[in-house]
């Protein structure tokens, strides 16, 4: 009885928790959550550059690339050295990573992250060097410079042990690069707005467009697709785009979406989407137990152990109504297996149909079973055709 209701418990945990953050209806949400307008993004840029100034815990000799990077370095500021006299160990390489946002000007600050591509144990302490920053073109759009931040740290021993703190191979330069190229994004002359969805669904998207019309006033707003719109801009709004997005970015929609069951086996967490609706269907579920013991039965004679009868040779014998003997005073081993089997006896319960996720839970708590089970009886039940919902299992 108290292990069906900690499984019972077990299951309301992982699943019936899920009922606080659904209501009756879905709760509505702001434009600007659930949509994006096309051509108003961030865009990544990257860099390699060089961060000196560590102790002792940059890149190895045997790193080329670092060692390399250092003698060009050194050649541009007009000093000559020669590859093989490198021998270094306060310098790593890099490579930083960044997103431009979207209008960003010239000048101004941006936050980069900065990753050891090298075998540098870590970037406590270091500073990055000058490191100009390119986006997919090849042009450059920031530099960046500045000292590390890297939030840990690593200590260790000369007999190889040691101590690590979070991840002190990347660090964080807040403000670190500068934009010195702006990337063209202008809402000025347009005649439309294309508007897309995060996730395309044909009654969100229909919602989406009357709210805006209702809000505008005026029929600006079509859908081309699930995940599409457009937005014509009209003479009213011709010199005021920004204050005709600041409007329809704020209205409140409520998003549609695909009853889905959603299992990852690898943690045993199951997540139910609020549309998800079973036909009525009985369920018996039980384990199958194998356990298999191994052990080792030792016989030790005692020191005078008799000789084996004649005519038995010089292998292991039995005394008359004693154990197996080895001659000389042998030790002898003897493997012995124990098998037991235990099949789990269940009951066959009948889960009724649902119209509410609130339903369904009720119905599968009354299973008494374990999350992980729970992946298997819901594998099953989408098998029999009971199941009017996508099973995703990642």
């Amino acid at each position: 009885m108290m292990k069906t209701m900690s499984r019972a418990m077990a299951v309301t945990f992982v699943v019936s928790t899920l009922l606080l953050s659904f209501s009756a209806e879905a709760s509505a949400a702001r434009l600007k959550d659930l949509a994006s307008i096309k051509g108003i993004r961030h865009n990544q840029l990257i860099g390699y550059g060089l961060v000196v100034g560590l102790n002792g815990t940059g890149d190895k000799q045997g790193t080329g690339f670092t060692v390399q990077s250092l003698v060009n370095m050194m050649e541009r500021m007009g000093i000559h050295v020669d590859k093989k006299d490198v021998t270094v160990k306060n310098v790593a390489a890099v490579m930083v990573t960044t997103k431009i946002p979207p209008f960003a000007r010239i000048g101004n600050k941006i936050d980069v992250v900065v990753s050891s591509v090298g075998d540098a144990k870590s970037l406590l302490g270091g500073t990055l060097l000058l490191t100009p920053l390119r986006g997919v073109d090849r042009k450059v759009y920031a530099l960046a410079q500045g000292p590390l931040c890297v939030g840990g740290f690593t200590a260790g021993g000369a007999a190889g042990g040691g101590v690590t703190k979070n991840h002190p191979t990347v660090a964080r330069i807040s403000r670190g690069a500068t934009i010195e190229r702006e990337i063209p994004v202008s809402l000025q002359d347009k005649h439309e707005l294309i508007i897309t969805l995060n996730n395309p669904d044909f009654t969100t998207a229909i919602r989406v467009r009357n709210a805006i019309n209702e809000s505008l006033g005026q029929a600006l707003a079509t859908t081309s697709d699930s995940g599409t719109l457009k937005l014509n801009i009209s003479e009213d709004f011709q010199n005021r785009v920004v204050q005709m997005i600041a409007t329809i970015e704020n209205l409140e929609v409520t998003p549609d979406s695909v009853a889905r069951v959603v299992l990852n086996e690898k943690t045993g967490t199951v997540v139910i989407g609020e549309n998800v609706r079973i036909s009525t269907v009985a369920v018996a579920h039980g384990s199958l137990s194998i356990q298999i013991k191994e052990r080792a039965l030792v016989s030790q004679p005692s020191p005078f152990a008799p000789s084996p009868p004649e005519g038995t040779g010089a292998g292991q014998f039995q005394l008359k109504d004693g154990p197996v003997m080895a001659p000389g005073g042998q030790t002898v081993v003897s493997p012995d297996s124990d098998v037991s089997v235990q099949e789990e006896k269940s009951r066959l319960l009948l889960v009724p149909g649902g119209n509410t996720i609130g339903g369904l839970v009720r119905a599968l708590n009354a299973i008494g079973v374990s999350p992980r089970d729970l992946i298997t009886i819901f594998q099953c039940i989408k098998a029999a055709g009971a199941l009017q919902a996508e099973l995703e299992i990642i």
